[in-house]
């Protein structure tokens, strides 16, 4: 089985947004979330990722077809100019999980980007909550820190020296 991670150019945006569908869908157990008066929960932030410098649109595809995407943004602290990248969203369908997609494409983009890191997990999503305590804890030999935000949801952080 081969696992690749492959930025998202301009020109296949549509399928992002597809795969985006999918996953909201996935995730409203958690968030509640309603599709709008066109049938689609609509990720209001997708034009971003080709419209400011700092954010990066990845598929996740397995033997080549579609089977995930990881949405990154590279954040400054405006208190501190701490500068790490943030998993803001990523995704891998159902029929690829528990498989070691999600972990080789995870490591793959720790990889890709050897920074600090910060991946957010809301509380009520435990699956999430094991999979990146897992990933991370293995990834960085148990170098990590875990907290949690004012909501209740886990923020794993992680420094990846070269």
């Amino acid at each position: 089985m081969s696992i690749t991670i492959e930025q998202v150019d301009y020109e296949r945006k549509f399928v992002l947004r597809h795969l985006i569908e999918l996953y909201n869908y996935d995730f409203s157990e958690f968030t509640n979330d309603d599709v709008n008066k066109i049938g689609l929960y609509d990720y209001k932030y997708l034009d971003n990722y080709w419209n400011e410098p700092n954010r990066y649109p990845f598929f996740i595809k397995v033997n080549s077809k579609y089977a995930g995407f990881a949405l990154i943004r590279k954040i400054t602290n405006d208190s501190s100019n701490d500068v790490y990248n943030s998993m803001a969203e990523f995704f891998v369908m159902k029929k690829y999980r528990k498989m070691g997609v999600g972990r080789t494409a995870a490591i793959n983009l720790f990889e890709k980007y050897k920074e600090k890191w910060e991946v957010s997990v809301i509380k009520e999503n435990k699956d999430a909550q094991i999979f990146w305590e897992k990933v991370i804890c293995k990834y960085s030999n148990g170098n990590y820190i875990e907290n949690k935000n004012e909501d209740g949801d886990t923020i794993f952080s992680l420094k990846i020296t070269n």
